[in-house]
């Protein structure tokens, strides 16, 4: 099964319409009750989608790929921006007039001359960090029985420099939740493949970077999984249905303002 990405116009009766069709694809997690499998369809090969929900990915095309119409949010976003850049000049991006870009020390092990920003709101709040020059690292380890299923809820192409490969696509912005307890959604920028199946452990928010650069990420965390109930969940979001996660795309200000920032992200190679 393939991941179904959720346009960011999708209605909340389209959502419904999609969820109930998923269920037809329950399994069970072994706790008594069914869980929801990303991108189950009980319709025949090549039947025509519901209206505004795109069909799944042929066989053999990657889950966060690229689909034709794809969009920014059409949340409404701040009236006055700002640019924000290094003094190198190695990055920059937009951000409301009123938010707050701050460069803080990069994380141990970083490679030379790599940058750690930090983006907060108005009031302090943070909401995302932008972090250049990290030493590749390989994913954990992930046991079938960790995959949870996926959905990629927003998916909008951004051109960055980076490196391709098998488990690699055209860089995105996303927003993308993973269930749990709940569904828990992170946004950022990628250009990993999630998982396969509708299923990973993780969903990586981080662009691999060209050979010799390292890579980066730009997102409200590096990764988000499926917390357990004694786990903080912040700064990822927590929704208890996947409309509620589709309306904080569609119609919420701060998701509007996030993704317009990053997806005015300039990395000079």
């Amino acid at each position: 099964m393939r991941a179904k990405r959720i346009p960011s116009k999708v209605s909340t009766a389209v959502l419904g319409a999609l969820i109930v069709v998923a269920a037809v694809g329950c399994s069970s997690e072994g706790k008594g009750g069914p869980a929801w499998t990303a991108g189950s369809d009980s319709a025949s090969p090549g039947a025509p989608a519901a209206s505004g929900v795109s069909t799944a990915p042929p066989s053999g095309a990657h889950t966060d790929s690229p689909s034709a119409g794809a969009t920014a949010s059409p949340g409404a976003t701040a009236a006055v921006w700002k640019t924000y850049s290094d003094p190198a000049k190695k990055v920059s991006f937009d951000l409301p007039s009123d938010w707050i870009a701050q460069s803080v020390t990069p994380d141990a092990g970083s490679l030379p001359g790599a940058l750690k920003i930090e983006v907060k709101d108005a009031k302090g709040g943070y909401l995302a960090t932008l972090h250049t020059g990290l030493p590749s690292v390989s994913p954990a380890d992930c046991s079938p029985a960790a995959k949870r299923p996926y959905v990629v809820v927003s998916s909008v192409p951004i051109d960055l420099p980076h490196a391709g490969g098998d488990s690699t696509i055209p860089p995105r912005v996303v927003f993308r939740v993973i269930q749990g307890y709940k569904f828990f959604g992170s946004y950022g920028i990628t250009n990993l493949v999630a998982g396969t199946d509708s299923q990973a452990c993780q969903l990586r928010n981080l662009v691999v970077g060209p050979a010799g650069k390292g890579d980066y990420y730009f997102g409200d965390m590096p990764a988000v999984h499926a917390f357990a109930t004694d786990e903080v969940v912040a700064p990822a979001k927590s929704f208890d249905t996947l409309d509620q996660a589709a309306k904080y795309v569609d119609q919420s200000s701060e998701f509007a303002n996030v993704q317009r920032m990053l997806l005015s992200l300039k990395v000079n190679p």
